[in-house]
């Protein structure tokens, strides 16, 4: 299995915005962020055949941007493991369910997929770990996605995902 952990693009400011933190939307230049590594997934030859996205608007909408311009057959699938404050070992048996030879984008928020991504790494959390908002990382398992078995293939911020 593949699972590239994607940070939502820059969303509206906590400051700026009225309403629930749930319901922050993208801004305009997020959106052309997560465009632009979207396009730098393609061109790394990312083919995914699954899109799991956090039910907050911010993630939803980044994971949209992603199902259409990766051209992804499954829609996107809303999945609480996602959201900022679930435990980060609850995503494991989420990627269980899918088939082993899949390609899973898993989009959400900080720190939360940092914490997944030490858990998948070095089975345990790691505090240096971070990601950028539209950053990424790709970490392949074997058979089965389990703790500490994770490989990391790579870890983009979006930066470096723009210049491909």
């Amino acid at each position: 299995m593949q699972c590239v952990l994607f940070r939502h693009g820059i969303a509206v400011a906590r400051e700026d915005w009225q309403g629930e933190d749930a319901q922050r939307p993208l801004t305009k230049k997020g959106e052309n962020r997560v465009r632009q590594a979207a396009e730098g997934l393609a061109n790394l030859d990312i083919r995914p055949t699954h899109i799991l996205t956090s039910p907050f608007l911010r993630a939803h909408e980044t994971a949209q941007i992603l199902y259409h311009m990766l051209k992804i057959k499954a829609s996107p699938r809303i999945c609480d493991e996602l959201i900022p404050d679930s435990p980060p070992d609850k995503l494991f048996p989420l990627l269980a369910t899918l088939p082993n030879d899949a390609t899973v984008i898993c989009v959400g928020h900080e720190p939360h997929l940092s914490e997944a991504a030490s858990l998948m790494l070095f089975g345990k959390p790691a505090a240096a770990l971070s990601m950028k908002k539209a950053g990424a990382c790709l970490i392949t398992f074997g058979e089965h996605p389990k703790p500490g078995r994770g490989l990391l293939e790579w870890w983009m911020p979006p930066s470096a995902l723009r210049a491909l």
